[in-house]
């Protein structure tokens, strides 16, 4: 099954990332997302494709010390959440 996933616009409201720490943040949702995909595939009602305007994720808990890679693991795991197998 091939899964094609494009995100456009991700708003972390409160949350300050550096510039140069984007590029390590987006890689570790890719990454992390492109995991889960993979071992547990998506909800039934996103089989046959859909766009999904807005998802809104799960809360996450942070630490002044999560680092960029953290960060970006929670929120695969957190927008996961809202597209994972049920």
């Amino acid at each position: 099954m091939n899964i094609n996933l494009h995100i456009e616009r991700l708003v972390l409201d409160g949350v300050n990332i550096a510039p140069e720490q984007r590029p390590a943040l987006q890689a570790a949702v890719e990454g992390e997302l492109s995991r889960l995909l993979t071992e547990g595939g998506v909800s039934s009602s996103l089989v046959q494709g859909v766009a999904v305007p807005r998802l809104s994720a799960h809360d996450m808990q942070l630490t002044r010390t999560s680092s960029p890679i953290e960060l970006g693991q929670q929120i695969a795991q957190s927008v996961y959440g809202g597209i994972g197998h049920e």
